[in-house]
């Protein structure tokens, strides 16, 4: 979960630090106060898109840092810390992001540099927010089949890999029998370009790991007089005027003539023994070595003609010999492709057609098993939405099936041959339709956050973030929407800011977001209210603008009755 969040010139926002619990945190505050910022903040630490406009007004740039908790040892978190290289200890993560008044971004992850890229890798499996634009992505047909095949992902993800990797290797074999079968012209073009560079190949007859050969006798030479008198200094300093050796013999010879009378001479006479005779041989091969060496400026000249030749293949072909040769011998498949294309396209179409049975028979197991999802997310759905008041309210989800639906006829996709859509019919006696075609502001938000509600279960994510996701509703249907981001709060730490007062007094911890001037300049702060506070935070929610002791009493009760209905929740879960 999300512990610590700091700012520091993001947008109105000076300054802050805040500490999160564990829970239902609620933020409210007037209009403008900066509520919304913060969540913006929290966006841009999970990898969303930054702007030079977030910069507070004279300063050099805006920083954002999350301090993030992680319970559970099996969270994606770990997973993709390894990816990166990235090491998580004591359970702990930091998220870090700046972005600077000429438009630069920097992302830290535990202080390590990262690219947005990553950071968001990082964000997505810690934090999901469910604003204006994650609304248009839960409507969004095209991420319907995601977020059934995430409610079982369990049955589905082995099924899904395994169809992927049949896809794959069938989109594989597609390209290559369209690139084969291209027109003639552009083939024989192809075909020409591919001799030449055979030919050009060939004309080298380069040996495996020539270059490497190549390149150290040509260092040799090179580096002639510097190797010679390196040897010539080793072979004087144990055999020439120096006598290393005889040195070394002198002491073998004293230690021999007392070795009989002590175990420890005895021992180490016969070490320095051995020790001279590995010298003498070594000094042997120091001289024959020193008369191997010859210099040759014309043997030098032939090995940099060659290298030249073969630095000029690199440049076309690869980056050593043995990458040169491996390209010949793709072109020469190529060639041979080419050559007998009849024969290579009827082979080709006959594996495609296997490849396609065993394709539709993986995606057929994949829609059975997404069928079976499907009517246990219909019925959860159907049971989410009745605790919202929309008890009338339908939901189905469409697998694309119309008339002479024929599945073998159905294209394939990277997802199998089914056409997922969500649809709903709100009243009695209406059609079910698409979400997007929902018109009631009221409705929506209800249907969305039923889908977070069970959705967010399946994603492992340790902060579910609802900005203003009350917008068009009241009275009981306010009671339900707070009930339900409650009941979201006991699996996951959530964060919500709000307007209404029946979602404010289920707070766990109520933070209120104030706006101020101070020096002709606006900045935000954020306190944690006490009951007190709270109950009259509550009320002012309830009035609008003047405070009353009626409100007030309205206020303490609705504390009240939350903290009834909370207590009981909890009793409920431990019997």
């Amino acid at each position: 979960m999300l512990t610590e969040l700091s700012i520091h010139d993001f947008a109105i926002i000076e300054d802050i630090s805040i500490t999160f619990n564990e829970g239902l945190t609620v933020l409210t505050g007037e209009t403008g106060a900066g509520k919304s910022i913060i969540i913006d903040a929290v966006q841009l630490l999970a990898g969303g898109r930054g702007s030079v406009e977030f910069v507070r007004h004279g300063t050099k740039k805006a920083e954002i840092e999350g301090l993030f908790i992680i319970d559970s040892d099996t969270h994606p978190i770990y997973k993709v810390g390894k990816e990166y290289g990235i090491e998580i200890s004591d359970k702990q993560i930091v998220l870090q992001r700046t972005i600077t008044a000429n438009g630069k971004s920097i992302c830290r992850v535990n202080s390590k540099l990262v690219t947005l890229a990553i950071l968001r890798e990082f964000g997505k499996t810690l934090i999901d927010i469910h604003s204006q634009h994650e609304t248009q992505s839960l409507m969004n047909p095209e991420h319907h089949i995601d977020l059934l095949d995430m409610y079982d992902a369990g049955q589905i993800r082995k099924t899904k890999q395994e169809y992927r990797e049949l896809f794959n290797k069938l989109l594989s074999l597609k390209n290559r029998y369209k690139k084969l079968s291209e027109n003639e012209q552009e083939m024989a073009h192809r075909l020409d370009l591919l001799q030449f560079q055979l030919k050009e190949i060939e004309q080298a007859d380069l040996a495996p790991d020539e270059d490497q050969k190549l390149e150290e006798e040509r260092d040799s030479l090179v580096n002639y007089e510097r190797i010679y008198q390196a040897l010539q200094d080793g072979y004087n300093a144990l055999y020439g005027e120096q006598r290393g050796l005889e040195w070394v013999n002198k002491a073998q010879v004293a230690l021999q003539s007392a070795a009989t009378y002590d175990k420890f001479i005895e021992e180490k006479a016969e070490a320095i023994s051995n020790h001279y005779y590995a010298l003498e041989e070594l000094t042997y091969e120091l001289r024959n070595y020193t008369e191997m060496q010859q210099y040759s400026p014309s043997r030098l000249n032939e090995l940099e003609g060659r290298l030249n030749e073969i630095s000029r293949l690199k440049k076309k072909y690869g980056a050593t010999v043995n990458e040169i040769l491996e390209y010949m011998g793709k072109v020469e498949e190529e060639i041979e492709e080419i050559t007998n294309k009849d024969s290579h396209l009827s082979k080709l179409d006959e594996e495609i057609k296997e490849l396609e049975k065993d394709a539709y028979l993986e995606a057929r197991q994949l829609h059975d098993l997404r069928k079976k999802a499907a009517n246990s997310l219909t019925a959860n759905i159907h049971k989410e939405l009745k605790g919202l008041y929309l008890e009338k309210a339908s939901f189905a989800i469409s697998f694309g099936e119309v008339d002479g639906y024929n599945e073998e006829k159905l294209p394939l996709h990277k997802n199998g041959f089914d056409q997922i859509r969500f649809l709903i019919s709100t009243n009695t006696g209406e059609p079910l339709k698409e979400l997007n075609k929902i018109a009631s502001g009221g409705e929506l938000s209800r249907i969305m956050l039923v889908l977070k509600k069970i959705f967010s279960r399946h994603q492992g994510v340790t902060s579910v973030i609802f900005d203003e996701v009350d917008t068009g509703v009241s009275g009981r249907v306010a009671q339900a929407i707070a009930e339900k981001i409650y009941q979201i709060s006991q699996a996951s730490q959530v964060l919500c800011i709000t307007h209404l007062p029946q979602v404010a007094s289920m707070a766990d911890t109520h933070k209120f977001i104030k706006k101020l001037e101070k020096n002709q300049r606006t900045f935000t702060s954020v306190s944690e209210l006490t009951i007190e506070e709270q109950i009259d935070e509550l009320s002012r929610m309830i009035t609008g603008t003047k405070l009353t002791e009626t409100a007030k009493e309205h206020g303490k009760e609705m504390l009240e009755l939350a903290n009834h209905y909370k207590e009981q929740k909890n009793t409920d879960k431990f019997m």
